[in-house]
């Protein structure tokens, strides 16, 4: 009996190592795996080389070059201060690029894309734009910051890339929502040339804003992210979209 209860000792002891072992294995893995994605989630000097050069407002072979790799590449998104320094993609739906990269690979931190119903010209009155929530600030994660009113006083600025144009960007507002929010989440929904009833409802709602003179006849981004902790909360930032010489 006592040789048994030996041998069943030293079964129980060596299931629990490997137990263990599985256990540190798996954490290393997730750890690995964590560090990859966040890794993958910011810019990569690979494809800072196809960023339009600062002050380019004509025609831009960098993003020209990248369109060829992927013809869904429609600009470069710089909000000045901040880990946002994107190229912009475009999909058929909203969820495509979710999981994509820009050059259209699996990915976990996706891509920054347009809303699916908007041009990729930034012709349209409002223009709406997403990326994920990322730790460390990749992707669209400093978004989140801008309801701190520091935060938002200290980053008023971005540049928005086209192929043949850029934008100026004027931030101007700061908005908690969740995601199936009708007026923020439906570009098409305002008039031809009037952003009227999206100014005066973000004014309204606004966790922070500024007064920079923003007209109805202006053209207003609105740069979206999940909010922390929150299933279906959002966070977006408002900027008037100007054209630069």
């Amino acid at each position: 009996m006592g040789r048994l209860a030996r041998a069943g000792d030293r079964i129980i002891s060596l299931l629990a190592m490997a137990l263990i072992l599985v256990m540190l294995l798996y954490g290393g893995y997730s750890l690995w795996d964590t560090a990859m994605v966040q890794r993958g989630a910011f810019l990569s000097d690979e494809l800072l080389e196809y960023k339009p050069a600062s002050g380019n407002t004509g025609a831009s072979p960098s993003l020209k070059e990248l369109q060829e790799l992927n013809p869904d590449v429609c600009g470069w998104l710089t909000i000045d201060d901040t880990h946002i320094d994107y190229p912009v993609v475009i999909g058929e739906t909203d969820m495509e690029y979710v999981n994509k990269d820009v050059y259209g690979n699996f990915a976990l931190s996706g891509s920054v894309f347009l809303d699916s119903e908007n041009a990729r010209d930034l012709s349209d009155p409002y223009t709406l734009v997403y990326g994920h929530h990322m730790e460390n600030g990749a992707m669209f994660g400093d978004l989140a910051e801008f309801v701190n009113a520091g935060y938002f006083g200290s980053h008023a600025t971005g540049t928005f890339y086209l192929p043949d144009a850029a934008y100026s960007i004027e931030i101007f507002a700061c908005v908690q929502v969740d995601a199936f929010d009708s007026i923020i989440y439906d570009p098409t929904a305002q008039p031809e040339g009037d952003v009227s009833q999206l100014l005066d409802y973000v004014d309204e709602i606004a966790v922070q804003s500024r007064h920079i003179g923003v007209e109805p006849g202006d053209s207003v981004i609105g740069l979206s992210t999940c909010a922390e902790n929150e299933t279906n909360g959002r966070v977006v930032v408002f900027g008037r979209l100007t054209p630069m010489d």
